[in-house]
């Protein structure tokens, strides 16, 4: 079969490359799924380029994975002996496994013809959805259900305001904070304004005409997808106990990434009333189905901004990369 594999850190024009490869063996509890269409989403950069370089203390110094992609959809074409909750045939979305038996990460990836799947990781895909939009949901989706329910505590009535809001996990979490029955504030530039009210944002602000941190301090939250403001700012429009969330994955720092933020989060919430949280996705089965009944019930609409075909997967990295892609950028397998 044919998938994107790396061997080794850097560029997608010196590591990453389209290869035959045996199709996977699944586990007693996984299925295996022929992929139709997957997502791209900024942790593949990461792991393909090794920055920050602090990740690679955790990762190994040549790389951690051979493989590249975690969402996907498609369909499934067999079943271990433990599977009870899919059937070859069914039509399925999700993540690849977080981990497999002596090693944090897998050794292939979603951008393949072909993925071993835990059942704990897929949903039936609604009916409703292409392949390339189910593609388009689990990684994003979940990060913004997790930030909005778990971290950020959101509650109807409760102001929110998303930062990044056309971007992969902004415009999910535009759309949940909504079906949560929060009052959402969207910020992105002047070209990004009419989707983001398409999706639901009942205010929005072009961060190209107006200081999105002059506004009145009453945000319950803030969620941050971009990282490019100080924290004294996000706390100016804070409410006094108010959250503010960093899902931002990239940075100008080279060797610790988001994590330079991180550690002045942590002394800055020590002398503060508000909260300063990073949020970091954390695998829940259950997130999954939460996710495909928002999808089911019209409530969450993925946002595709382009489509690559798997030889041209490093094209959609570079395109990703480059930050100004509006929702997800999905390769068709």
């Amino acid at each position: 079969m044919k998938a994107i594999v790396i061997d080794g850190y850097g560029s997608s024009d010196d590591v990453l490359h389209l290869r035959d490869v045996d199709k996977p063996a699944i586990a007693p509890d996984e299925v295996l799924v022929r992929v139709h269409a997957a997502s791209l989403n900024p942790y593949d950069w990461h792991l393909m380029t090794g920055k920050p370089y602090i990740q690679r203390l955790q990762f190994g110094r040549k790389s951690p994975v051979t493989g590249l992609g975690a969402d996907l959809a498609g369909q499934v074409e067999a079943i271990g002996e433990a599977v009870t909750r899919f059937q070859p045939g069914d039509d399925v979305f999700g993540e690849v496994n977080g981990e497999s038996p002596g090693h944090p990460l897998l050794d292939l990836g979603s951008l393949a013809e072909y993925v071993a799947v835990s059942q704990d990781w897929v949903a039936l895909k609604p009916d409703n959805l292409t392949y390339e939009q189910a593609a388009a949901v689990p990684l994003a989706a979940i990060t913004a259900l997790q930030g909005l329910r778990d971290y950020g505590r959101v509650q109807p009535g409760h102001k929110v305001l998303v930062n990044g809001a056309s971007g992969g996990v902004g415009t999910y979490a535009v759309q949940i904070a909504q079906a949560l029955g929060a009052d959402v504030t969207g910020v992105c530039s002047t070209r990004n304004v009419d989707m983001v009210r398409s999706i639901g944002a009942d205010h929005i602000i072009d961060y190209t005409r107006e200081d999105v941190t002059q506004a009145e301090p009453s945000y319950d939250l803030v969620l941050d997808n971009v990282g490019n403001r100080p924290l004294t700012d996000w706390r100016r429009i804070l409410a006094p106990k108010g959250i503010y969330l960093a899902s931002f994955g990239q940075s100008d720092h080279t060797w610790l990434g988001p994590m330079a933020k991180l550690f002045r989060m942590m002394i800055l919430s020590r002398f503060v009333s508000q909260e300063m949280v990073l949020l970091s996705q954390h695998r829940k089965k259950e997130d999954i189905d939460e996710v495909r009944d928002f999808l089911v019930e019209g409530k969450l609409t993925p946002v595709i901004d382009r489509t690559y075909p798997l030889a041209d997967t490093a094209d959609a990295l570079r395109y990703l990369e480059a930050g100004h892609a509006r929702g997800k950028v999905v390769i068709t397998i």
